[in-house]
Order: structure tokens, then C-alpha cells, then sequence
């Protein structure tokens, strides 16, 4: 058996880092990771929409000038922040917002529907009391910043007792989200359902092999990707022959132990925020040389980095429809 020249060497390596090496895209002849491993999380807009509490859910509007978000504890509600002179301005409530218990924000690709997650009561119900489950509903357009009505989806999306969270929507008006123990199906599953003209049809659930659970789908303006959340960790999987690639965990700059939701992609499919209780990286006492105070402790628990979840934002190189 002849031994291998250096050429041949190199050229069997080359194949097999494109076999084993998923998170790897073809990029302007180079080969670049999904997430760079020289890219750092940095969190976004801190002190304004990523406070000392617990903030999740982000989405823009088609132009990256208006992010809303999910904010609070007892109460969840969305909120709003637009972008002026290079800086995000103090949040406010969405108007459709504010009395029961809200979250989840999605502004549609074309920016003129919102859809969202609320325990608000049905037309014809009580009007005093929330509903037990949270249901899909969506709000359109009226001008910039400015919403109509809640609209109530119906079944088959949202079913009674059932709850559903985390809504994405493509640029053909496919609807993603996820649901717990839907129709017998054990757990928090991912679903997708087609816009069919002036209705949703029966959703498909979107399972893959060696995730036990998945939830916060986040859809591609064209569905050539999906990007979702399965325990603590973001995963990718792109759309291949009408079905959908093993899904392959983001790295340690993402996926760091600490607990992750909500993935989203800009506008411009440049950057990833996700919600995160990362402190690794943003903050470490000085255990050797310093024990706080109490003042300090207090200052500590009312800082950024609280274990309560901020949002993060990371660069992303995604590839191109049909070359994932």
C-alpha cells in the first residue's frame, strides 16, 4: 500500500471537515461557522430594553428601527422601544397591551400584522376573566407603530385547554409556534400550519430525532432555515427535500449551559437575539481579594446580571436558500 502524499493528506482532510463539520457554511469561497468563535454575545440596548429584569421575545420591524419585546414577571406584557439618533428610547407599552397577560411578539416579514400570546377572554366570554390557556392572536397595521384590533385565531390553531406559545410567520404567511401536550403528543412540541388564502390549515408537528422537546420556533422569511430552542440550547436545521436536516446545536458563544429562549434574526439576517441568564463573560465577583457588603450585594442583585434573563445579541452567517 502506497503511503499518502502531503497533497492527499490535505485533500482527505478537506473532505472531512466538510463531512463533520455541520455549522459550517460556504462563504464567499471561504469556510465561516454559523457563529464565529471570535464573536462574543453582547447584550442589547443595556439599560433600556435589557434592564435588571426579565425581558424576552424580540422583534423588528421590517426597517430595524422599532423592536418589541416581552417584559415582566407577574404580568407579562409587550413593549416597545424605536431607535432614535442611534439610541433605543425608553420603552412603552404596546397599545394592545398592558391589562392580561401578554407575551411573545412577532412582527409579520412584510411589517403588517403582529401576532402575539395572550390569556386575554374570547369575544362572547366574560370580558373580567382571563381565558386558562394563552392562545395565538395578532393586531394589523394601521401606521407606524400603530396597531388595531386583537383578532383571535381559531381552531384549528388554537384549541380549548390547549396552550400555544412563541409565534413565527414566513413571507408566505406559514405559521410557526409551540405548544404543550397538543392533542395527545406528550410535551412542548414545535408545529407549523399554511396560510391557505383566508385560513390556517391543520398544523404539522416538527419533530426530530434525539430532541425530546422543542419550542420557540423561529421560521426564515423564506423557510430555508429554522432556528429553535430544545432544553437550555439554541439549534439550526435547514430545510432539505421538503423535510428538515438533524438539528445542529449553535456553539459555546451561544449555547454556554445557562438558560436560552426566544431566538430571532434580524431583518437584514445578520444577527441572532435570543434571551439569556448568561452572566459567564458579563460579570465574576472578586472572591479571592473581596467579599461584598451589603449595599454592594444589593447593587449586585440590582445590576444587569441578576440570573434574570436579558437579551443578547451575536453575528450570524447564514447561508444562502440552497446551500445550507
Amino acid at each position: 500500500m502506497k503511503l499518502l502524499t502531503k497533497r492527499s493528506t490535505c485533500f482527505i482532510c478537506f473532505l472531512i471537515t466538510i463531512c463533520f463539520s455541520p455549522l459550517l457554511i460556504f462563504s464567499q469561497n471561504n469556510f465561516q461557522p454559523i457563529i464565529d468563535t471570535v464573536d462574543k454575545a453582547a447584550v442589547f440596548a443595556p439599560g433600556v430594553v435589557s434592564t435588571p429584569y426579565t425581558e424576552w421575545a424580540t422583534s423588528f420591524t421590517p426597517d430595524g428601527k422599532t423592536v418589541y419585546f416581552s417584559q415582566g414577571a407577574v404580568y407579562w406584557t409587550i413593549v416597545f422601544s424605536t431607535i432614535k439618533n442611534g439610541k433605543w428610547m425608553k420603552p412603552k407599552v404596546a397599545a394592545f397591551s398592558g391589562r392580561w397577560r401578554d407575551t411573545d411578539p412577532f412582527v409579520s416579514p412584510d411589517g403588517k400584522r403582529l401576532f402575539f400570546i395572550s390569556n386575554r377572554p374570547l369575544e362572547g366570554a366574560t370580558q373580567d376573566k382571563a381565558q386558562p390557556g394563552s392562545h395565538i392572536w395578532y393586531v394589523d397595521q394601521i401606521s407606524t407603530d400603530e396597531w388595531g384590533t386583537p383578532h383571535h385565531i381559531d381552531a384549528p390553531i388554537n384549541l380549548p385547554g390547549t396552550g400555544n406559545y412563541a409565534p413565527s410567520v414566513s413571507l408566505k404567511g406559514t405559521l410557526y409556534f409551540c405548544s404543550r401536550d397538543r392533542e395527545g403528543h406528550s410535551g412542548m412540541t414545535s408545529y407549523c400550519a399554511e396560510w391557505q388564502k383566508d385560513h390556517y390549515g391543520k398544523p404539522n408537528m416538527i419533530s426530530f430525532s434525539g430532541l425530546h422537546e422543542t419550542q420557540d420556533p423561529f421560521i426564515a422569511p423564506d423557510e430555508h432555515y429554522l432556528i429553535l430552542l430544545s432544553g437550555n440550547d439554541l439549534y439550526i436545521s435547514f430545510h432539505q427535500d421538503k423535510d428538515w436536516s438533524a438539528p445542529q446545536k449553535l456553539g459555546a458563544e451561544v449555547n454556554n449551559g445557562d438558560s436560552n429562549s426566544s431566538p430571532y434574526v434580524s431583518p437584514d439576517g445578520k444577527t441572532l437575539y435570543y434571551s439569556s441568564s448568561r452572566i459567564k463573560g458579563f460579570y465574576k465577583r472578586d472572591a479571592q481579594n473581596h467579599a461584598v457588603n451589603y449595599d454592594e450585594l444589593i447593587k449586585e442583585n440590582e445590576s444587569l446580571f441578576n440570573s434574570q434573563s436579558n437579551i443578547l445579541m451575536i453575528p450570524i452567517h447564514l447561508p444562502a436558500a440552497g446551500h445550507s
